[in-house]
């Protein structure tokens, strides 16, 4: 396993195909400074661009906590101005997540709030522990989700059930979550890494042409019309047909032994 460093808090460890994003600011328990935000989007851009990289794994280094969101004693310090000019990198380090063009899986344990549930809702999968904690608090301290939680939520689990979560900033134990879709899988105490890398594993073992294709329908055509959503999955389909992976795929299946991805 090698890892590479993005600043201080931010870091991506490579587990063969498999990418780990590793938040890592312990003593503030992976609150999303303006230099953390800086540095996510940083990673994730390095990784977009990465063509061996076929899945992400956004993981913590905190025991009690995935990341409690925002800076808050960042925040109080900001002038108006200040706070504005910081808007676009706050922003960079969501949307690097959520437009990773690969499958992308949260590991989640302890508090993921605010922020920090934001980050694991622009993940496609989200594997929680039964410490985990999530909600969107932000009206609770005179805001609202600004890391896309207003959109990405009401997706998983619709305008009624988002807009209460919203409104009464609550917090939500593993188990309702996982009874109200907030996360995906439950993994034991302490195992929600070793399930979510173990997932990534099985999914990267795939084409990683197929798997982009297939995540770029997922995404573009959820909220279409039916015949409009078809029209995405097509313009996909298309996108893997005449590709080196699938000719790779039909030739080790048909000869029956595993497949050598080209990547093309």
């Amino acid at each position: 396993m090698t890892e590479e460093r993005f600043g201080e808090w931010v870091g991506v460890r490579r587990h063969g195909h498999v990418a780990e994003l590793v938040l890592d600011r312990p003593k503030a328990m992976n609150a999303v400074s303006t230099e953390m935000a800086r540095c996510i989007g940083a990673a994730c851009t390095a990784l977009a661009g990465d063509p061996s990289v076929r899945v992400v794994v956004l993981t913590s280094t905190h025991e009690r906590a995935f990341c409690v969101g925002a800076d808050l004693k960042e925040r109080n310090s900001l002038t108006d101005a200040e706070l504005g000019r910081q808007r676009p990198l706050a922003r960079g380090a969501y949307t690097g997540v959520l437009e990773l063009p690969m499958p992308t899986i949260a590991a989640v344990h302890g508090y993921a709030l605010g922020g920090g549930f934001e980050l694991a809702l622009s993940c496609d999968v989200i594997v929680a522990d039964p410490t985990a904690v999530v909600g969107l608090p932000e009206v609770s301290v005179g805001v609202i989700p600004g890391g896309g939680g207003t959109q990405l939520l009401p997706r998983r689990v619709g305008a009624a059930r988002a807009a209460e979560l919203i409104f009464t900033a609550r917090r939500v134990a593993a188990d309702e979550a996982r009874d109200l879709g907030l996360v995906d899988q439950l993994a034991a105490e302490g195992k929600d890494r070793e399930e979510a890398l173990a997932l990534a594993a099985r999914m990267a073992a795939n084409s990683p042409v197929g798997l982009r294709a297939a995540k770029k329908a997922l995404r573009l055509g959820h909220g279409l019309d039916l015949r409009t959503g078809l029209e995405v999955e097509d313009a996909a389909w298309r996108s893997v047909a005449f590709s080196a992976d699938r000719a790779e795929g039909v030739a080790a299946f048909n000869e029956k032994r595993t497949p050598e991805w080209p990547g093309e």
